[in-house]
């Protein structure tokens, strides 16, 4: 047994285990790299630990005291072990995401090198066609060169041949050149070039010559995109139409196609491009073309119909000279045939004076309530309504105002109808709008039919109406005329079938037919701005038949059928010939009086009412520029003694507009005159609230109302809104304020006459006059005029008037007084004043 058996060895334990590792570098380098290696250890719980192995000691459990340090508690130790737990939890975590995150920088990083590699592919292959493009070039070049050397060789070889005695005699430097060409060449040398010529530049280009020609008449992507000169790509039409023009001039048939002529619409002015465009020619070519006539002119610009004429000349084509109103010639209607003509219900139009009982009569035939929803009782709208007789007939009514301010809206209901039911009261017998109505019938070129209303009142005289008619030219059939007339009651009932029957009769003389298959037209009644439906026309269909979905175009407006409702309020899919209905479809709201049309496309009514729109607007400016310098400088002049009360109205409907518009206008006279700024249809706006600010005007409202930012606003601003439903009180309202601007008239009074007896000079006061009252009496307050033989001096006011020393304020006649006038001391004995009061008179508009 050695000295060392049982004995420990003190020293350091075994280091680390050394060994090599090969590192590999770019271009095949290496290298042998010496590391060290670390016995990892391992942990081994003690014998007799639970859960632990052998020849180890691992970490404590949470309930075993023993292996716990000294001081901790269960609760510490428990914490500390969740602790552990949860950065073990989060480590993973951690780990998990740095993994997501570089396998994402990868894919990142792959993806743009795949970009890279495909955009570096495609520059190859753009370069790679260019190239072969210019290759291509090259050798179509060269071999358009050799094929004109052989066509020159050949064109030789016969002149060579037939001389060959001037061969034989040429100079020996001659025949030294000769040979020295042969023997480089050989007999074959300029074909044999061709040929190593192509063999050549098929080598360099790395390609046969059957595929390079394969190849350069094939069109890829690439190439159409690498054909660019200057940075613009062409496009694949381009490429196939530069390869037909190849094609062709190769064949031969490059020729020059022949022109087409085109026949060119002119209007009265067109735009540059618009004229190049129905030529059908560039753009550029028509600029070069005015330039070349001396008119400097762009694309945008607008030439005239006579410019644009020679310039359609210079190019070759045929000019049609049209006009803008050309546009409507697709509303003109061709006449119907006698077999497409049908039936339809008359229009009756229902005329007559204010309060004679119009509306209450059509509501007793239609046994409802009408009066009672206008306000007033009076009609301001012209309201269209079918009603249906005992014996089946179909009649279409239409009430009209009979208010005097509504006679646009009695003649436009003349205008329409195909009878005229003249409403006269036997008590009130023949009126001013009764006269009116008369003239609109015989204008209209219509039959009437005269109702004498009111029959049941107990002061009623039916004969009276009779005669009174007479007078107008209406001779009833009672007076052995030809108009009918019928008795009637709208409250008892009484004559009402009578009145059907004669309307009935006077529709079956006239024999009324329309085609109902055919575009509708029809004539605007009525027209409003509704808050919720937008823009709405009352249309009275006279022709064809108005469905939903019809485009078309109503004066200034167009528009699509979005719904149609009838006079029962209920929705309707499409109205036939004489049939009122409500249209909800405009993009503004129309004249009521305009002509509704039905047209095939879009694009066509929105031309026509453009042309419309530009017609009126030129119009309006035609009128306020036809003036002259005098006539404005006139109109200015007698403008300045004339006052004006500006206001803006707003309307219901616009027939209420219209005729409200057209009673102002009758109001004034030299002096005063009421001046719409704007008169429009639908709720009173900011807008108009702002428009009355500026002009100092009152908004006056016509049944509507303010929304609320134009009731704040009109409060913030102080502008007056007055609210009416009654024409009658808006008028007297108006009228009464324009009064206001009158001037007051000046009366005066005579008083007396004092005769200048003496003249004193009075200190601090001037000369006093010495008068003695003649006539009257003389007042301190009164106005005074000096009369020298007759003739007016002076006209002022006195200053003082004194009886002895005292100041008075009345002299009688027959004392004497002192007198002394205001800024006036010209006076003389003999001289004689006029004493007089004046009295202002305030003056109302009649």
């Amino acid at each position: 047994m050695s000295e060392n058996d049982g004995k420990k060895t003190l020293g350091l334990r075994s280091g680390p285990r050394s060994g090599q590792v090969k590192q590999s570098f770019s271009h095949g380098r290496t290298k042998n790299v010496v590391v060290e290696t670390k016995r990892k250890r391992v942990v081994v719980p003690k014998p007799g630990a639970p859960g632990g192995k052998t020849g180890g000691a691992g970490p404590a459990p949470a309930g075993d005291p023993s292996r716990r340090p000294a001081g901790i508690s269960d609760a510490e130790m428990e914490r500390r072990m969740k602790a552990l737990a949860a950065a073990k939890a989060r480590e993973s975590e951690d780990a998990e995401r740095r993994a997501a995150e570089e396998k994402a920088r990868d894919e990142e990083r792959q993806r743009r090198r795949d970009e890279a590699e495909a955009k570096e592919r495609e520059e190859r292959e753009r370069e790679e066609a260019l190239k072969a493009k210019a290759e291509a070039e090259e050798r179509a070049r060269q071999e358009a060169e050799a094929e004109k050397r052989r066509a020159k060789e050949a064109s030789a070889k016969p002149a060579a041949s037939a001389a060959p005695s001037s061969a034989a005699a040429a100079s020996p430097a001659d025949a030294e050149a000769a040979q020295g060409r042969a023997a480089k060449g050989g007999a074959t040398g300029p074909r044999k070039t061709d040929r190593d010529d192509r063999r050549d530049r098929d080598q360099k280009s790395g390609k046969g010559g059957e595929k390079g020609d394969r190849r350069s008449g094939k069109l890829t992507l690439n190439q159409a995109l690498s054909g660019n000169e200057g940075g613009r790509q062409r496009s694949l039409a381009q490429m196939k139409r530069k390869q037909e023009r190849a094609r062709q001039k190769a064949m031969g048939q490059n020729e020059a196609r022949e022109k087409v002529v085109r026949e060119v619409r002119l209007p009265e002015a067109i735009v540059v491009s618009e004229l190049a465009n129905r030529m059908a020619e560039r753009v550029s070519d028509v600029v070069k073309a005015l330039m070349q006539n001396g008119i400097m002119a762009t694309q945008n610009q607008t030439i005239d119909a006579d410019t644009a004429e020679l310039i359609i000349e210079d190019f070759g084509h045929r000019s049609q000279r049209v006009s803008d109103s050309d546009v409507e010639d697709v509303l003109h209607s061709v006449d119907d045939k006698a077999e497409e003509l049908q039936p339809r219900a008359p229009v009756i139009t229902v005329m007559g004076h204010v309060d004679h009982g119009k509306t209450s009569l059509l509501d007793a035939i239609r046994s409802e309530k009408v009066v009672s929803g206008e306000a007033g009782g009076i009609t301001q709208h012209i309201g269209a309504y079918q009603v249906k007789a005992d014996n089946g007939t179909t009649l279409t009514f239409l009430d009209t105002p009979g208010h005097a301010a509504f006679t646009s809206m009695r003649a436009r209901g003349a205008q329409v109808t195909d009878i005229v039911v003249l409403v006269v009261a036997a008590d009130d017998a023949v009126m001013p709008q009764t006269i009116e109505a008369i003239h609109h019938a015989k204008a209209a070129g219509v039959p009437m039919i005269v109702a004498i209303n009111k029959i049941d009142k107990y002061d009623a005289t039916p004969d009276k109406v009779r005669t009174d008619l007479l007078q107008h030219e209406v001779i009833v059939e009672k007076m052995s005329g030809d108009v009918q007339d019928v008795e009637v009651s709208a409250i008892s009932g009484q004559g009402l079938d009578a009145l059907l029957e004669a309307i009935s009769l006077q529709a079956e003389l006239l024999e009324l037919k329309a085609n109902p298959n055919r575009n509708a037209s029809g004539a605007v009644i009525e027209a409003q701005l509704d808050v919720g439906r937008g823009p709405v026309a009352t249309v009275l269909v006279q022709n064809g038949t108005l469905k939903r979905g019809d485009i078309f175009v109503v004066g200034e407006q167009w528009g699509k059928v979005r719904a149609l409702i009838d006079d029962s309020g209920d929705r309707v899919d499409q109205a036939g010939p004489s049939v009122p209905v409500e249209v909800l479809g405009l993009n503004g709201t129309p004249e009521a009086g305009d002509v509704l049309n039905v047209v095939e496309t879009e694009a066509q009514a929105r031309e026509i009412a453009e042309y419309r729109q530009k017609a009126a607007k030129d119009k309006r400016a035609a009128a306020g520029a036809a003036t002259t310098l005098d006539q404005l400088m006139a109109k200015a002049k007698a403008d300045q003694n004339v006052s004006e009360l500006p206001i803006l109205v707003k309307a219901d409907v616009q027939g209420s507009a219209e005729a409200i518009v057209q009673a102002m206008e009758k109001i004034g006279n030299d002096e005063v005159r009421v001046r719409v700024l704007h008169s429009g249809v639908g709720a009173i706006t900011e807008t108009d609230v702002g428009l009355a600010e500026a002009s100092g005007a009152p908004v006056i409202g016509f049944n509507v109302r303010a929304n609320a930012s134009a009731r704040n606003t009109a409060n913030q601003k102080g502008v007056e809104i007055r609210y009416y439903s009654v024409i009658y009180d808006l008028v007297d309202d108006v009228k009464a304020a324009a009064s206001g601007l009158l001037s007051a008239e000046v009366r005066e009074h005579f008083i007396g006459y004092a005769e200048i007896r003496e003249v004193f000079k009075v200190s601090n006061v001037g000369k006093v006059a010495g008068c003695l009252v003649t006539e009257g009496n003389a007042r301190r307050a009164a106005g005074v005029r000096l009369l020298r033989d007759n003739v007016v001096i002076h006209e002022g006011n006195l200053k003082t008037l004194k009886r002895f020393k005292d100041e008075v304020a009345e002299v009688q006649s027959g004392q004497e007084c002192g007198m002394a006038f205001e800024n006036y001391e010209d006076i003389r004995p003999g001289d004689v004043i006029e004493i007089f009061e004046r009295e202002e008179v305030e003056r109302t508009l009649a």
